[in-house]
């Protein structure tokens, strides 16, 4: 652990003098059109993957949640159940939550989707998504829009800042009408009250910086059941099925 932190203290360091590090127009221009085709070159493989596999429901949650956690379990269980009703699964495709989620998805028989995010630690593909379905990116936002463009519902788990970002991304992008108002849940009341608490009564009622309404973007569930159940009560409204 202490190697690790080492490690990690000296890569910042590292991108810090990078950062600042006087580079001439050549060699900027050089590199910012290498990264315009490796962006390019990413949207066009996950668009081309994703086009075949067809939207999903997206599971979220903590990378660090170990097997033996009951978010771990009940992540997996509803999965399980997603998959039993006909819907397939997209995870981040790394361990903990994501991990839980494709074994569900995978246990079930039904689609398992892994949207993997190479970091220089700690994120590994785990072995319960579909072969054809493991997708690799570097970049972040290449990766969220694949999460936003081809999921038709949203279940959060425990996490960390990860998991507040894509939280985040699909309610604003909900909001902003940017995209369908598909359904987001929140698993685990106990976790996420505080935060629903500080959104509702000081992000919008002492500053009134999101409309009150806006709240309703976001249900809380804390069983397997009441997760899928909100997700079929969105497909049912709209005369939807599932795409599998």
């Amino acid at each position: 652990m202490a190697t690790k932190k080492i490690d990690l203290e000296q890569e910042s360091e590292r991108r810090i003098k990078k950062a600042f590090k006087r580079k001439g127009w050549s060699e900027v221009k050089a590199n910012d059109s290498w990264a315009i085709f490796k962006i390019m070159s990413e949207f066009v493989e996950g668009f081309e993957a994703m086009q075949r596999i067809r939207p999903c429901v997206s599971i979220f949650g903590s990378a660090r949640t170990k097997p033996d956690a009951p978010e771990y379990k009940l992540a997996e269980e509803i999965a399980f159940q997603l998959t039993g009703n006909g819907y397939g699964v997209i995870t981040g495709g790394g361990p903990g939550i994501m991990e839980a989620g494709n074994k569900g998805a995978q246990r079930g028989g039904g689609t398992s989707v892994g949207l993997n995010i190479e970091l220089p630690f700690e994120q590994q593909p785990n072995p319960y998504i579909d072969k054809e379905k493991s997708i690799d990116f570097d970049y972040f936002f290449v990766r969220k829009v694949m999460f936003i463009k081809y999921s038709q519902g949203f279940i959060v788990l425990p996490g960390g800042f990860g998991t507040l970002d894509e939280l985040f991304e699909a309610l604003t992008l909900i909001q902003t009408q940017k995209i369908g108002r598909f359904p987001i849940i929140l698993v685990g009341r106990k976790y996420w009250q505080g935060l629903l608490d500080w959104v509702r009564d000081t992000m919008g009622g002492q500053y009134a910086y999101i409309n009150m309404p806006d709240m309703e973007l976001i249900s809380v569930v804390d069983k397997p059941e009441e997760a899928v159940a909100a997700i079929n009560a969105f497909y049912s409204k709209y005369m939807l099925k599932p795409n599998f």
